[in-house]
């Protein structure tokens, strides 16, 4: 039986001495797939005592980041996805405090500290601003995990901080932006969690909270009972507020699945014209290769022309190619652009597995290229503007598609450009549910690969601003920059060694700037490359400061024969001179 990522949680917050209690604290615990994809959210905030506004503050940012946190894409890691959040949490908050007076007022800002905690896969996200902290307890005791956010000021001369006072140096609310950090360990099964208030972990002994988590270890609400009592009965004169999260249980190595269809539904038959198939009429085969047969249909529903894209046999029984099968249909679900490919989703079950895609009445950039050997300039520019904002839909989400190429581009009958095929796309929140190293191996089309990928590396944005590169090179050539030799380099200095073939040629009206500009974005060294695709675009369109700053080659080597031409022309007026002033 498959196993899943399991914990036992207790809590328990009161007021203290307090008049009101400002401190709030929640978590959540899907039950569903989002378990895997986005884990389990604990979070703690504690409202700054002098405010009047903090309690607001701290219930905000506590509700706000559950629900928030769930709604982001499955695509986008957990740094990314908490991150984007708190952000949004903290304008709010600043915004309110800046409300009225136009600035900052203590006793009336709406400011708290913040902590949380993802459990995610085998690993735990710790986001933490303020002084609310959070603590592991395992066989090797007590430890702390948060860095305490306070200035001390001194009201003595004395050099120990305790005889002075202490402030918040950050929290939710004082500042925008306001900087958060963020730390991400290892979990063991049986390991405890602790996030706490300043009124309890300054009063109780680390001793009390270890003995009696080890005590109350079957029932951790006691346990975080008695612990806020015993900080009352220390003499806490603060709000108390305290959780405390025990794993039971970790996931299986890669434990997560886009669908259970792999398991529940059969693969379909060989689909003919004329088929009736899941509510849908198959009108004819467009593809069909080792993997996957394509075909164009229609709804009977709806009447819209549709392409289903079904599973060959020959991967029936291999798991891992019908995840990414599917995985497509899962990407083009999450990005919602004009230049992706769009999932068309009926609203009835299916009964096998298949995916559905809008259909693109068009040819591929490839035929185009070869229907056009020699396009101008302006069309290309356009080209490649349409395909980098299809990219950038892809690196908003976090992920990579990994197989830009030719091929993989659908020009539609008025002109626009579409991305397909999704079957090399990376997704960075998928990786983190993996327990195994990320996949290595090059997933994508070697002639448009970026080098790093012959290293074993992990491709990132830099790599796909290469694949553009090469597009572009393509496309106004029909060749590529460096051949079929970058597929041959295994090591950092044979890539080094790499010679780029200029695109400058007499048969080819291409200002040198262009050229410059697409040889710095297939540089063989990322960080030689435009610092991302946007800035590679505007290099297209105007001359980067850079070219102008290159010591240009000689002329002799620019153009020789003009070189000589000079030369001999030189020579015959030195001639002529010497033949006029010559007596005869």
């Amino acid at each position: 039986m498959t196993k899943s990522l399991s914990v036992s949680i207790g809590h328990y917050s009161d007021k203290g001495r307090k008049a009101n209690n400002q401190d709030c604290h929640g978590s959540f615990v899907p039950n569903n797939s989002l378990l895997a994809l986005k884990g389990i959210a604990v979070a703690m905030a504690d409202g700054i005592s002098s405010s009047d506004s903090s309690h607001i503050a701290s219930e905000t940012s506590v509700k706000t980041f559950l629900d928030d946190y769930y709604c982001t894409s499955e695509a986008w890691t957990v740094k990314s996805s908490v991150e984007r959040v708190l952000k949004s949490i903290n304008s709010w908050l600043y915004s309110q405090t800046m409300s009225g007076a136009g600035r900052y007022d203590k006793d009336k800002g709406y400011v708290s500290t913040f902590s949380a905690l993802v459990l995610k896969n085998h690993s735990a996200h710790l986001f933490h601003v303020g002084d609310t902290r959070i603590y592991r307890l395992n066989e090797l005791g007590l430890e702390q995990l948060t860095n305490d956010h306070r200035l001390w000021a001194s009201d003595s001369a004395s050099e120990n901080s305790s005889a002075g006072k202490s402030y918040l140096s950050r929290a939710l609310g004082i500042e925008d932006p306001c900087s958060f950090d963020h730390q991400t360990i290892n979990l063991n099964q049986g390991d405890v969690f602790i996030i706490c208030t300043d009124g309890i972990y300054e009063f109780v002994p680390s001793t009390e909270i270890i003995n009696t988590i080890t005590e109350q270890a079957g029932d951790l609400d006691k346990a975080a009972k008695a612990l806020v009592k015993k900080a009352y009965d220390l003499g806490s004169d603060d709000n108390l507020s305290i959780q405390i999260i025990r794993i039971d249980d970790l996931p299986d190595q890669h434990q997560v699945s886009l669908s259970q269809d792999i398991e529940q539904l059969e693969l379909p038959p060989l689909l003919e014209a004329r088929m009736n198939f899941d509510g849908y009429t198959i009108l004819r085969s467009l593809h069909a290769n080792s993997r996957s047969r394509v075909y164009l249909a229609e709804d009977n529903s709806s009447g819209k022309q549709v392409v289903i894209k079904a599973p060959a046999s020959d991967i029936e029984n291999d798991a891992e190619h019908l995840e990414r099968f599917l995985l497509e249909e899962w990407v083009a679900r999450r990005i919602n652009n004009a230049h992706v490919l769009k999932a068309d989703l009926a609203e009835r079950p299916r009964n096998y597995i298949y995916t559905v895609f809008e259909y693109i009445e068009g040819q591929t950039l490839a035929q185009w290229a070869q229907d056009n050997p020699q396009p101008s300039l302006e069309v290309v520019r356009g080209f490649i503007e349409q395909i980098a904002k299809g990219l950038n839909a892809f690196h908003k989400m976090d992920m990579l598609h990994q197989d830009l190429r030719p091929e993989n581009i659908m020009l539609d009958t008025t002109g626009t450009l579409k991305i397909i095929d999704f079957g090399s796309v990376s997704i960075a929140g998928l990786e983190e549910t993996r327990n195994d190293s990320p996949a290595t191996y090059l997933l994508g089309t070697a002639l448009y690969s970026a080098p790093e990928y012959f290293l074993g590396e992990q491709g990132d944005v830099q790599s796909e601003l290469f694949s553009l590169g090469v597009v572009s090179y393509y496309l106004l050539s029909g060749s590529y920059p460096y051949a079929a030799k970058v597929a041959r380099t295994k090591t950092l200095s044979e890539q080094r060694k790499l010679h780029y073939k200029t695109l400058l040629a007499d048969d080819r009206e291409i200002p040198s700037w262009v050229d410059s500009a697409i040889r710095k974005a297939v540089n063989p060294l990322p960080d030689r490359r435009q610092l991302d695709i946007f800035e590679f675009l505007h290099d297209l369109r105007k001359p980067n400061k850079e070219f102008f700053n290159q010591t240009r080659p000689p002329l002799i080597e620019r153009n020789p024969v003009a070189v000589w031409q000079g030369i001999s022309f030189a020579l015959l007026m030195v001639v002529f001179y010497l033949l006029s002033t010559m007596p005869f």
